[in-house]
């Protein structure tokens, strides 16, 4: 006879905890779509301002932890979302390390390599997918012990990465996904802890 209890996880309170994930604000290189890895550049007028309207949706809730990607294009949509003073950096958060193919155009990369994906096929001198996903399933690990509201912001390819390990999916899956500079999705579960789910996705309203 097992031992093991297969009884769904429930939160003692009965309200199941959410994840709300930000994708950074708009940049110069998100604008001409340059891929926009470990370069750390500024958001432009643009994405300051929707990084101030989004904090105008979050405000009123509560988050036990507020975490960021160092990098500053997502640590200062938070600060302007008004979190500033909550956020604590993860290195985990930062953005696919896109080695050789950082601040080129996908254009430009498939004159080169024809049929060329990311996803698919990664960067020469850059991190794999699988290391990427390696990195947003530890992130997902700690959410997840703390069974509470917590905050991110991060970036685009690594948050669809995120969201797609948070529901079980492969990491290539995230392909399927798509974020807008300063969108909100949330991440959180059906019946119980053992249904994770995906609540929200690339909301831009505020934008």
């Amino acid at each position: 006879m097992s031992n093991v209890d297969e009884r769904p996880r429930t939160q003692m309170s009965g309200v199941l905890p959410k994840v709300y994930l930000v994708r950074h604000g708009e940049t110069a290189w998100t604008l001409s779509g340059q891929h926009t890895g470990r370069t750390d550049i500024p958001l432009t007028e643009r994405g300051e301002r929707d990084a101030r309207d989004l904090g105008a949706r979050l405000r009123g809730l509560t988050f036990t932890k507020v975490l960021t990607s160092p990098l500053q294009r997502a640590r200062r949509t938070g600060e302007l979302a008004g979190f500033d003073e909550r956020m604590e950096p993860d290195p985990d958060l930062m953005e696919w390390d896109y080695g050789d193919y950082e601040g080129r155009r996908t254009s430009a990369i498939r004159a080169e390599r024809p049929g060329w994906r990311l996803f698919e096929d990664g960067c020469p001198g850059g991190e794999t997918l699988m290391e990427v996903a390696t990195r947003a399933d530890r992130v997902i690990d700690r959410i997840r012990a703390l069974e509470s509201d917590v905050l991110v912001f991060a970036h685009g390819h690594l948050l669809r990465i995120l969201m797609a390990r948070w529901i079980a999916l492969p990491a290539l899956e995230a392909r399927r996904l798509y974020l807008e500079t300063a969108s909100l999705s949330v991440l959180g579960y059906d019946h119980d802890l053992d249904e994770p789910v995906i609540r929200l996705l690339n909301d831009a309203r505020h934008a």
